[in-house]
């Protein structure tokens, strides 16, 4: 089988496995300060394929923040391209690029990100009422989801009335209503306490059983080995890209 530069085949066998969702392809990024000039990614090739689940390690500075926000649409490379679900995103103007978040990347962030003044439901509501989904399906879409992440008795709840964990499983289900090509997930379990965070990371891979292609940013080589593989950063470059169990592709 022939594969685009820098996308191994995948031992696991299933529908779309060798399918590339992240494409990046000699990606630059450089933050400019005045007469300052400095290269977060260099020449950063990637790929991670439909249904993967990979983590982004590296210590702070090394551009593992930088390589997820670019993965999430937030910023815009220097130079090289990205590939998304198969289409170039690198030349997107802002409000496409809003877009293209909107509707194929899902977001879990250590802190949330809840609005504090909406509910459970609303806050899952939240990305379907900027795509202008019908408000009788997005609380059909949203209360499914609450339902799934185990939520049912807190649908009216607000976010200062949930533990860190219910907050998390409200962020997750958010992240999922927009049925996202795409998970990334930024230290998801840095503030919770060790059980609740077992809880979160079961949750992961129950998703990423049922298909979903997972990028996340940790520090915990624990967390790491529940992921296929481990992509370790350092300097702007990726270093070791080994998938559990040896390196491979």
């Amino acid at each position: 089988m022939e594969l685009r530069a820098g996308c191994p085949a995948l031992d696991k066998e299933g529908p779309g496995m060798s399918e590339p969702i992240v494409e990046l392809r000699k990606v630059v990024k450089e933050y400019v300060n005045g007469p300052l000039r400095v290269t977060a990614l260099r020449g950063v090739d990637l790929c991670i394929n439909r249904g993967e689940y990979a983590v982004i390690m590296g210590t702070s500075g090394s551009g593992k923040s930088t390589m997820l926000n670019l993965l999430g649409c937030l910023d815009h490379i220097s130079g090289g391209d990205y590939l998304l679900g198969g289409e170039s995103v690198a030349n997107l103007t802002d409000d496409q690029l809003s877009e293209i978040r909107s509707r194929r990347i899902g977001f879990i962030f250590q802190s949330y990100n809840l609005i504090q003044q909406l509910n459970v439901l609303e806050n899952i509501e939240v990305p379907l009422f900027y795509q202008g989904v019908h408000e009788h399906e997005a609380r059909e879409r949203a209360t499914r989801l609450a339902i799934k992440m185990g939520l049912e008795t807190r649908l009216k709840h607000k976010p200062m009335e949930l533990s860190g964990g219910q907050q998390q499983r409200v962020a997750i289900a958010r992240s999922l209503v927009c049925d996202p090509i795409l998970m990334l997930a930024d230290e998801p379990t840095g503030n919770l306490d060790s059980r609740t965070g077992e809880e979160i990371l079961e949750l992961l891979d129950e998703l990423h059983a049922e298909g979903k292609t997972i990028v996340m940013v940790t520090h915990d080589d624990d967390i790491a080995h529940r992921a296929q593989r481990v992509i370790r950063v350092s300097d702007g470059q990726i270093v070791s890209n080994e998938w559990n169990g040896g390196p491979r592709g």
